[in-house]
């Protein structure tokens, strides 16, 4: 009879540990889905709201400049809305913390889970995996996904917006390859065109080749890239104290470049993905061109922002988990100004690595080093 009262309390025991387990488990997936809930639930009106303020300011040029409706709705409105919602994903993963988790300590939900025995830790365990999920797909959206969109969307903003629309370009001078410097004197993005060019060759400081044509034309209908044709074009080469001269009115040839390294347009890094980013970096780095440090500051805000949503989160769990006497109103005003606060100091950090000279790396990192430093301090304040 004791073995069978032993038995009785060791199943109820392990039922009551189970039970415990699954309550566990369905507190973690309410919380998960009221955060992510509210999250896409505040995405969409703001960006709705943005929608509607961008198109009552841009709406005299959009109708000034023609375009018709179907490139406004597919290719400028159907990219702004992606890219602004991942642009201010951390602001929305903020507001949507503590919005939500001021309600749960509203309703006095929080105290009835910490007399569970609920540690604020463990508290934080679904919102950091509701995190991990946002950052995730942030990652994925803003590295390969929306800069492919962005390529309409940028086209779009330069022709009919802002009326950016540059074909030539004047005095090109680059690094081709190592050791390799090309100049032109004027080039035409419409006939994919040019004239005056030269192509020095070195071995070290020394001059071993000198190419000059009257004009070059990329090849657009040949199946390599860097396909080049010069016209009029005359060789020096230059062997110690030997010098050969060929000559001729027509030479095809490979030169590692292609008429987009000739122009920058506006936004331009916004419609590159990661891998494409890199290795324009590199290409513009060899080549020594001006202009590089906006590029690398989006390669290194690409792994940065999304490390925002764990960081924002912590300080929003720390800040409206407990119950106070105005409601979620102090909460919420002081989650939006370190929210803004936030984006406001990444936007200057950005801007002193662009001018400045700062490492765009270290510049980048800089707002996510000092709000995980006020987060931590937040999470060690918090009763746990």
């Amino acid at each position: 009879m004791s073995r069978m009262q032993h038995m009785k309390r060791t199943f109820s025991a392990g039922a009551g540990s189970l039970l415990s387990v699954l309550k566990m488990k369905r507190i973690d997936r309410y919380i998960i889905g009221k955060f992510l809930s509210t999250y896409v639930f505040l995405i969409a009106v703001i960006i709705t709201i943005a929608v509607i303020f961008d198109f009552n300011e841009n709406i005299d040029k959009l109708t000034q400049t023609g375009a018709s409706t179907q490139k406004i709705v597919f290719d400028y409105y159907a990219n702004f809305i992606p890219y602004f919602s991942n642009l201010f994903s951390p602001l929305f993963v903020f507001i949507a913390v503590i919005f939500f988790t001021s309600k749960l300590a509203g309703n006095s939900e929080i105290i009835a889970m910490k007399s569970a025995g609920m540690s604020f830790r463990r508290l934080l365990r679904p919102y950091m995996f509701s995190a991990l999920l946002i950052a995730l797909t942030s990652f994925w959206l803003g590295a390969y996904v929306i800069p492919k969109g962005n390529v309409a969307r940028v086209n779009f903003q330069n022709r009919y917006i802002k009326k950016r629309n540059i074909s030539t370009a004047d005095n090109i001078q680059m690094q081709v390859d190592t050791g390799v410097v090309a100049y032109i004197t004027h080039f035409d993005n419409t006939t994919k065109s040019g004239y005056g060019f030269s192509l020095d060759k070195f071995q070290g400081k020394k001059l071993v080749s000198h190419l000059t044509a009257q004009t070059i034309q990329y090849d657009t209908l040949s199946e390599r890239r860097n396909s080049w044709t010069l016209s009029s074009y005359r060789i020096r080469t230059l062997k110690g104290m030997r010098e050969r001269i060929s000559e001729g009115e027509r030479l095809d040839t490979i030169i590692m470049m292609e008429p987009k390294d000739f122009f920058y347009t506006t936004n331009m890094q916004e419609t590159m993905t990661v891998p494409e980013l890199r290795e324009f970096i590199a290409k513009q780095t060899l080549r020594g061109a001006a202009g590089v440090e906006s590029f690398r500051v989006e390669y290194h805000k690409r792994f940065a922002m999304p490390f925002a949503a764990f960081i924002l989160t912590v300080i929003g769990v720390s800040l409206s988990s407990q119950k106070r006497k105005g409601g979620m109103g102090l909460s919420l005003g002081l989650g939006l100004l370190l929210s803004v606060s936030y984006i406001l100091f990444q936007t200057i950090s950005a801007t002193f690595a662009i001018n400045a000279g700062w490492p765009p790396m270290i510049s980048v990192w800089i707002p996510n080093i000092l709000f995980a430093i006020i987060a931590f301090v937040l999470y060690r304040r918090t009763p746990q």
